[in-house]
């Protein structure tokens, strides 16, 4: 997704003169302290970058406020300067959506984790940006709530990063995505103005809905320094599965008897073959079944009439739609059986470099759309490992193409990028989209015309310029 001199050294600083900016961090730090503004070099590489590995990370500073307050401070000078913000969470994109490259401040947002008090009758939480998504799950399940935001990296993501790329993860078929559970937004705007927009209302119908306007904008439009969350009642006790299934079309087939089977799916998620051996390399992980299969469904569903599930169960061997499968009998197995799954990302990026797309299709279109895609990949990268899982329960395909290992990185990223091309094109017929959660950051800002239109481009630039007339906010992402 990004040119061959993608990482190329560039010592310019594109926000703002060097002279200006080094002033302005001696600013900051004067009024701020050096505990919480830093040059230190460490920190400027780490924090700089987020799963993406394409561009080289060259923020000037980095900032780690504690209060909003502070964050409106940092914010307004940046503005008043000239100098770009990025945003940061806990990097755990894959759209380089929270890369800093040229200069800009890094405003990580990790020491504001605060989690308010659970009202439990309203069933509504307000907590920092910078909460780690399962400490929220965490302080929610001891007053039997849950914030159904659920993926692998929740361990290490952030509620604001959540919100600000509107994340879906493996729940999205039962709860839907980010934005169906955030209630109000409290954001700090390019000029310094914090903006606290709805709160714990279930009914507010006054206008707009700034809400739903920051939710999903990667951060160009302003910094979400905290959210009231709405919560819901767990699943009632739920079943987790692990089958094989003979081919990618059977994976439908599969979700297609799922979605008629006398069950309430809570998710449906698939992974290769590819995926389990890269996983195993990496973890030590195995498939408990005892055939192997060149596709894999986790499902896991709260079951309605446990008889007439197992008939279902029955079913799928007798009609060929699985050739192996195993239940878990408590919660360890259970765990066991996603631990295969939630692995998948981590193993492919640590055992070689992973061109990933990350794309969505209508779920009628899934199996012409996936037959069209095997066709593609076959003829466009013949000895090529591709590694495929994702959500096909909410038409969500993750596509990571191997970087060979006799082929450089720059080379490697050049040849990917004509395939994008032709996918996303795929992707455009069968009016899909060329982003299912992750964003479009940088690595997909090119693309963007393959699944918006010309006026609705206008629209986010007319937005953008309203709100960031200097584009200071995470600049040069998404358009």
């Amino acid at each position: 997704l990004a040119s061959p001199s993608a990482g190329a050294p560039d010592e310019r600083v594109r926000w703002g003169p060097r002279a200006m900016t080094d002033s302005l961090v001696r600013e900051l730090v004067a009024a701020l302290g050096d505990d919480i503004v830093t040059t230190d070099a460490g920190e400027l590489a780490e924090m700089g970058r987020d799963w993406t590995r394409v561009h080289t990370p060259r923020p000037r500073a980095v900032a780690r406020p504690r209060t909003a307050a502070q964050v409106a401070e940092i914010v307004r000078r940046c503005n008043e300067a000239g100098v770009g913000v990025v945003p940061s969470g806990g990097r755990t994109g894959l759209a380089a959506g929270a890369v800093a490259a040229n200069g800009e401040i890094v405003l990580s947002l990790a020491r504001m984790n605060a989690l308010g008090p659970v009202d439990t009758l309203g069933r509504t939480v307000r907590v920092e940006a910078g909460a780690v998504t399962q400490a929220v799950h965490e302080h929610c399940a001891a007053h039997g709530l849950t914030w159904p935001v659920d993926f692998a990296s929740k361990g290490s993501s952030h509620v604001g990063g959540n919100i600000a790329t509107n994340a879906g993860g493996i729940r999205v078929i039962r709860y839907g995505l980010t934005r169906s559970w955030v209630a109000g937004l409290e954001v700090v705007l390019p000029s310094g103005e914090l903006l606290v927009i709805g709160g714990a209302l279930e009914k507010d119908n006054t206008g707009i809905d700034l809400r739903q306007l920051f939710i999903g904008s990667e951060g160009i439009l302003g910094v979400i320094v905290a959210a009231t969350l709405r919560l819901a009642r767990p699943s009632g006790e739920t079943k987790v599965m692990l089958f094989a299934v003979p081919d990618l079309a059977g994976v439908v087939r599969l979700f297609r008897a799922a979605r008629e089977a006398p069950m309430t799916l809570d998710a449906f998620e698939f992974f290769t073959e590819k995926c389990l051996a890269r996983v195993t390399r990496h973890r030590g992980l195995v498939s408990p079944l005892g055939e192997q299969a060149s596709h894999y469904v986790v499902l896991e569903a709260e079951w309605r009439d446990d008889a007439a599930a197992e008939t279902w169960l029955s079913e799928l061997f007798e009609q060929g739609l699985v050739t192996d499968g195993t239940m878990a009998q408590h919660a360890s197995q259970a765990a066991k059986l996603w631990e295969l799954r939630e692995s998948i990302s981590e193993s492919l990026s640590g055992t070689g470099l992973p061109h990933k797309n990350d794309i969505a299709l209508p779920i009628a279109a899934l199996e012409d759309f996936c037959r069209d895609l095997e066709i593609t990949i076959g003829d466009k990268y013949p000895g090529w490992e591709v590694c495929l899982f994702g959500h096909i329960g909410d038409g969500n395909l993750h596509v990571n193409v191997m970087k060979p290992d006799d082929l450089d990185k720059v080379s490697f990223l050049a040849r990917t990028s004509e395939v994008d091309k032709i996918m996303f094109e795929l992707v455009s017929r069968y009016r899909g989209s060329i982003s299912a959660e992750h964003g479009i950051g940088l690595l997909k800002k090119p693309y963007l015309g393959y699944t918006r239109s010309p006026g609705e481009i206008a629209a986010m630039r007319a937005i953008k310029a309203a709100l960031d007339p200097n584009g200071i906010m995470n600049p040069g992402k998404v358009i």
